[in-house]
């Protein structure tokens, strides 16, 4: 049996979905050690893992890309956040590594530090990504805006026209950083942003068709295996069970994105409707609100029970969240505030499995009549979860590791072909040093 090191970034939202993975590894006999949240290490320990914290330094570089004023600086400002990380987390997963002595190495694909030192270290490594991939393809629109897929010659027109401007903006803005990155791990230096996803030897992605959009130019590195739904095993509150009303759940981002108008605009635009909303804030508070008598507000409250019974969910257009609901059946509404989110609730629209309302249009009004719209959708929200059900899951994802890295477990480190790999005290260095990423 292998034992198995995880990498993870410092967000739930992609700790939780890896962990059926990493439970169904543990389940084989296979030993797994991870490296997570300080606030996660008891859950991941009663699950039997080797668990200890990334280090405090990432988890106190947190995302403020809610305040840019524009995508492209929203975009850049993400991208200063990975790269202020890179040589942390990097540094961390190296160490891990030197303690831990894996077959397999599995890294979050947000971490970018921690890729690079995957990609150094020379044994078998995977990526895994939970949330839509920004892979460029033939079939498809340039990645970012949330446009459809083109149908006909003028939609292959647009398509023409805007993937020079939209994907020159994400190289500009992107792969020099990202480049810089890799040169300080001594690896060679990329062509294209998506030519990341193209590194790991398997690239494990937590979704599925028909919610994903079919392309024929798939790398034979990617794996979809759906999306692992998982939440931590809680008791649903006691006043659940009180409550005779349709329930419509509402999300909000669990790291902050100022995206708490989004309940209070539910609260209103449903004050009135035959169901009862249940809101959840985990990473925001609801200041100034009156909480009607059909609604419960909680920083958290178990999704699965609540989705078990619900007739709707409205989401931030957040691929956990939003893919939780599908997997179930349930249609959403998603209101998109940035980030990957307008690409998640364009395909919420495009699979018919619920509506889209842009953050910029959220009124009581126009958010009210998307949810009513969206239970509509039900045959389009089981047609998704029968996808996800169809890719295997956690098993399919168990596979892909066992089939494709542990036969080839004999570790050949990479030569530094641009640069010598840097010590930790570089590392170090580099991290403390840089602000702002170099233009």
């Amino acid at each position: 049996m292998a034992r198995i090191l995880a990498y993870t970034s410092p967000a739930r939202g992609h700790l939780f979905p890896l962990t059926p993975i990493l439970d169904e590894l543990h389940r084989r006999g296979h030993d797994v050690a991870v490296r997570t949240l300080q606030s996660q290490l008891p859950l991941m320990r009663d699950h039997d893992f080797h668990a200890a914290p990334i280090s405090d330094r990432v988890e106190a570089i947190t995302h403020h890309d809610w305040r840019a004023g524009n995508p492209r600086r929203a975009l850049a400002m993400a991208v200063e956040v990975f790269c202020t990380r890179a040589p942390l987390d990097g540094a961390d997963l190296r160490e891990a590594i030197e303690t831990e002595d894996p077959d397999v190495v599995l890294v979050d694909v947000n971490s970018w530090g921690a890729l690079a030192a995957a990609e150094r270290w020379g044994g078998p490594w995977a990526a895994f990504c939970p949330y839509p991939l920004a892979l460029p393809s033939r079939d498809l629109p340039p990645f970012g805006p949330g446009l459809s897929p083109a149908r006909g010659p003028l939609g292959h027109l647009r398509d023409g026209l805007l993937r020079p401007i939209v994907a020159g903006a994400i190289e500009k803005a992107t792969l020099p950083e990202l480049n810089r990155v890799r040169g300080d791990f001594g690896l060679p230096l990329l062509g294209a942003v998506g030519d990341m996803f193209l590194r790991p030897p398997l690239l494990l992605y937590l979704t599925a068709e028909p919610f994903e959009y079919p392309r024929s130019d798939w790398p034979s590195n990617v794996v979809m295996v759906g999306p692992c739904a998982w939440e931590p095993p809680l008791d649903p509150p006691a006043w659940l069970s009180d409550i005779g009303e349709p329930l419509v759940l509402v999300t909000t981002s669990s790291e902050f994105q100022n995206d708490a108008r989004l309940v209070s605009t539910a609260l209103q635009a449903l004050a009135d409707e035959p169901v009862h909303v249940i809101a959840t804030l985990p990473a925001s508070e609801l200041a100034n609100c009156a909480v009607p008598r059909n609604a419960h507000v909680e920083r958290f409250v178990p999704h699965g029970p609540v989705l078990d019974r619900a007739v709707c969910a409205i989401t931030h257009g957040g691929m956990g969240s939003t893919q939780k609901a599908l997997a179930r059946g349930v249609p959403v509404c998603a209101v998109p505030f940035g980030r990957d989110q307008l690409e998640v609730a364009r395909r919420v629209e495009v699979a018919q499995a619920g509506t889209r309302l842009p953050a910029s249009r959220l009124r009581p009004d126009r958010l009210r009549a998307g949810v009513r719209a969206a239970m509509d959708c039900v045959e389009g929200a089981r047609r998704v979860a029968s996808g996800f059900a169809a890719a295997g899951g956690a098993n399919a994802a168990a596979d892909a590791i066992e089939n494709r890295l542990l036969p080839n477990s004999t570790r050949t480190p990479i030569r530094p072909t641009l640069a010598h790999a840097p010590t930790d005290g570089q590392l170090e260095a580099s991290a403390s040093g840089r602000s702002e990423p170099r233009r």
